[in-house]
């Protein structure tokens, strides 16, 4: 059985604000196994800002019956992580009210609700330990059993230094030989991140 971790910190610049782009190129995906093959653009146009009951609606409809169950956990597997049943918080170096809206912006503020810690909460930012340590504290989840997700190397050596699990994005403005340190896990493409979670060690 695999020993899951207890508690997933995101950045959120970076990370988690790219996450309405990552949905898109994951429907995009889908809709095409389905046999309705849309564009992006498409997909920006007929379904962003709609409910996820709406949007199956319309797929199903589309497709002449229920979404196939495999399918469908593929699909659920990818596009959320909430799937894994592991608790999850945001902590940024933003301040609360630039990363709540942020998070507004994204549609993801009803994933985090009121798990969101600042920078401005700590004494000292990344990449000190600090503010990932006041997380997990505050989650009740001991260090070496959570996992942090940034796009910084300031954010990797905070993560390390507070004894988690750092997994480093590299499709963003950092490239990854700056994120690579020893027992970091470096990916490119957000879709990959469930499975290496799912698949990853804590400490």
């Amino acid at each position: 059985m695999i020993d899951r971790f207890d508690l997933i910190i995101f950045d959120c610049d970076g990370v988690l604000v790219d996450s309405e782009r990552l949905s898109i190129r994951v429907d995009t995906m889908f809709l095409a196994r389905l046999g309705w093959p849309m564009a992006e653009s498409e997909i920006v146009e007929r379904f962003v800002g709609r409910s996820d009951a709406d949007m199956r609606a319309d797929i199903e409809d589309r497709i002449g019956g229920p979404i196939p169950a495999d399918v469908d956990r593929e699909f659920d597997r990818l596009d959320t992580i909430a799937g894994f049943g592991i608790r999850t918080c945001v902590a940024s170096s933003g301040g609360h009210d630039k990363i709540r809206r942020s998070l507004e912006l994204t549609g993801l503020t009803q994933y985090f609700d009121d798990r969101i810690f600042s920078s401005a909460d700590v004494a000292h930012g990344k990449p000190a330990p600090d503010l990932f340590l006041r997380a997990a504290e505050r989650m009740g989840a001991a260090s070496a059993r959570s996992a942090v997700v940034e796009d910084s190397a300031f954010g990797v050596d905070a993560a390390i230094a507070a004894g988690m699990r750092a997994f480093a994005y590299a499709g963003g403005v950092t490239a990854a030989d700056r994120l690579t340190r020893p027992g970091v896990v470096v990916f490119e493409d957000m879709r990959e991140l469930p499975e290496l979670l799912e698949n990853a060690q804590p400490r």
